[in-house]
């Protein structure tokens, strides 16, 4: 609908004083204005409001442009981004619906971990998203992702039948669900990437080895699975988030369990905050969690070695507040020292994969000079780790890529927690 012109109003002109002297000081001059009102009016709010009318949009209003946040936007690292600059630009009339902005943020909440407003833009980045969906402005890269997840029930285009594949010929058993016909302890939620890609696939084996040394109870959901859709919902593409977790849901409740376990923090944060809204509440852990907690009886005795860091996944640790389960995992490897990187747990950098950043990269290169997983490698390298620790499904492609295009190929190997607690356990790993 088209807003109506407002009517033309000239307010009166702040003009500086001839002579002012504030607590015996003398500021007579042109910049004495700094005491007198804000310059506002010459601004048309018409860009700012359109966002601010959404439902979710609101807090985008609340800025007052203190710019904490654009010292912690990873974003801003390697480009020119953050709430402020975004409210900035559209005071001045930024059409945020159809700029490249838009897609630029991963969601990673570390703005709103710093802002004394409260400007939430895990709210108002989907808000517009899920807008310029219906109106058919999505990246290319981002639109194939949709169309495969809507068809396949995976963003990677894979046979849901496949699901399935990685188990085959491991040395231990992963039974699925449906067929023990029985409550189990532990329903993995093994997710896209652990089940499809190959770096996912070998950390879900060694995963899969440990728990069988565990003696756990456990078992999978393999072709009745589909993506969580926490990260279609970031992206703003919301009809497909219900379509995927209406689907989820119907499929847990067919079957008991105590604990629903899962191997991705999005998928984590999904159970945990969404899909109790559409009748699927359960008992959610991560994996890391899970594992912490059964440390004792890993009898880790092998050497790892070597010099690790971690990086903390924004929707494990900013999102949902887990920092030490990791932690201890790593802590608890034989042999091996641990050193953090400069920014960590709370102010820990982003991957770029959330927020739809995953399969953003290329459209994302157009706006950044790095990658932020390139960004992320280097700072790993700085600690002089020969390992990157994960322990999120999105970060081990897009380490190992990013190791790859910094040129620190043989300097640095990405290893899932996993991976590593089976190699301190004296398990194949593959």
């Amino acid at each position: 609908m088209t807003r109506p012109p407002s009517p033309k109003v000239e307010p009166e002109r702040v003009i500086e004083l001839e002579h002012a002297v504030v607590e015996g000081m003398d500021i007579s001059g042109h910049w004495n204005r700094m005491f007198e009102q804000r310059v506002i009016f010459d601004y048309d709010v018409a860009a700012l409001e359109r966002v601010t009318e959404l439902d979710g949009g609101e807090s985008m209003g609340w800025c007052y442009q203190c710019a904490q946040c654009i010292a912690v936007c990873p974003v801003d690292h390697v480009g020119s981004y953050g709430p402020r600059k975004l409210y900035r630009k559209l005071q001045i009339g930024i059409d945020l619906f159809t700029d490249p902005d838009l897609w630029l943020c991963t969601t990673c909440a570390n703005c709103l971990r710093v802002c004394p407003k409260e400007v939430n833009m895990l709210e108002v980045m989907p808000a517009v998203r899920k807008e310029a969906v219906l109106e058919g402005d999505v990246p290319a890269e981002l639109q194939d992702v949709f169309e495969k997840t809507a068809r396949y029930g995976n963003p990677l285009g894979k046979n849901p039948k496949r699901r399935v594949a990685w188990t085959k010929g491991l040395d231990v058993e992963v039974p699925l669900i449906a067929d023990l016909g029985r409550k189990v302890d532990v329903l993995w939620w093994v997710s896209d990437y652990p089940a499809y890609h190959p770096r996912g696939i070998e950390a879900s084996r060694a995963l899969a080895r440990v728990l069988t040394r565990l003696g756990v109870d456990f078992a999978i959901l393999g072709a009745e699975e589909r993506h969580d859709g926490d990260s279609m919902l970031r992206a703003g593409e919301s009809g497909l988030f219900e379509m995927l977790a209406d689907h989820n849901i119907e499929v847990l409740n067919r079957y008991e369990f105590d604990v629903l376990m899962t191997t991705d923090p999005h998928a984590y944060n999904a159970f945990l905050h969404e899909y109790p809204e559409r009748g699927g509440s359960y008992e959610v852990v991560h994996y890391t969690q899970f594992l912490a907690e059964r440390l004792a009886d890993m009898g880790l005795s092998e050497e790892v070695g070597g010099t690790i860091t971690f990086h903390d996944p924004c929707y494990l640790g900013r999102h949902n507040g887990e920092y030490d389960a990791p932690r201890e995992l790593i802590g608890a490897l034989p042999g091996a020292d641990f050193v953090e990187m400069w920014r960590n747990r709370q102010n820990g950098y982003c991957c770029g994969g959330g927020g739809g950043g995953m399969w953003l990269d290329g459209f994302a290169a157009e706006h950044q000079t790095m990658r932020l997983s390139e960004k992320r490698v280097l700072e790993a390298v700085e600690t002089g780790a020969d390992t990157l620790c994960v322990v999120c499904p999105y970060e081990v492609s897009r380490f190992e890529d990013a190791v790859k295009s910094t040129n620190n190929d043989g300097n640095l190997q990405v290893l899932d927690i996993a991976e590593l607690l089976a190699k301190a356990m004296g398990l194949p790993t593959d």
